[in-house]
């Protein structure tokens, strides 16, 4: 089952010359339930707005981005804000955890925004930090926690509302290498083990290894590509 479709998306700006840059240029997408897709290419090719595109952070030019089966189209501002509340995980580069919460209470934000009660909170964002490899390290607040540590405990809190998709920009960007092949093996297994729809953007080659397909990036369109030739 798809849990993105995005359809002839072309994303344009207007440059500092008045001129209109095309940053996607007709891009189409999509991705299965349990697949991890990894995205590739020159810094400054679109990567990142392709993610906010189909992450509904933005809006494309033309085209459409379909999540779950429900389209972004025609949504307005509060129901592209419930779209990406519960139907959609987020992980950046760096972690952005509320540095005077604990890693659970940083997990349980988005369930009590949501309007969850603070038991059942509290329950699923423990078994979530369980998950990551956290249990021991729950109550620590974001500068006790290493490096890797805070970008697990950002992956749980991304997972928090069960979302159908999940979308990472660099995630490992800011890691050592070995708390970013920690977190690689780890959202590789989420993936599979969860059935969750994954869209990375990277440059790490042994993170794109472990992805089910690899697409590049380039002149505004994807397209399939051989991991060991396109990373740099």
């Amino acid at each position: 089952m798809a849990v993105l479709h995005a359809r002839d998306i072309v994303r344009s700006f207007r440059g500092g010359d008045g001129g209109v840059i095309h940053v996607l240029n007709g891009v189409n997408l999509t991705l299965l339930r349990g697949e991890m897709v990894a995205i590739v290419g020159a810094s400054g090719a679109g990567k990142s707005t392709l993610l906010h595109v189909c992450g509904a952070l933005d809006r494309p030019t033309r085209g459409e981005v379909l999540v779950d089966g429900v389209s972004l189209s025609h949504a307005n501002d509060d129901e592209l804000a419930t779209i990406r509340n519960r139907k959609i995980g987020f992980i950046f580069q760096f972690h952005h955890l509320l540095r005077e919460f604990t890693a659970l209470e940083n997990v349980m934000m988005p369930l009590r925004i949501a309007g969850t009660d603070e038991r059942d909170a509290r329950s699923r964002a423990e078994l979530l930090l369980g998950r990551v490899g956290l249990t021991g390290r729950m109550h620590h607040r974001p500068a006790e926690l290493s490096g890797g540590e805070q970008q697990r405990t950002a992956v749980a809190r991304a997972l928090a509302m069960d979302p159908v998709l999940l979308l990472a920009d660099e995630p490992s960007g800011n890691l050592d290498h070995q708390n970013a092949e920690m977190l690689h093996d780890l959202l590789a297994q989420l993936a599979r083990d969860l059935e969750i729809g994954m869209v990375v953007v990277t440059h790490n080659r042994s993170l794109a290894a472990r992805a089910d397909r690899t697409l590049l990036l380039e002149e505004g369109r994807l397209a399939e590509t051989d991991v060991r030739g396109a990373v740099t």
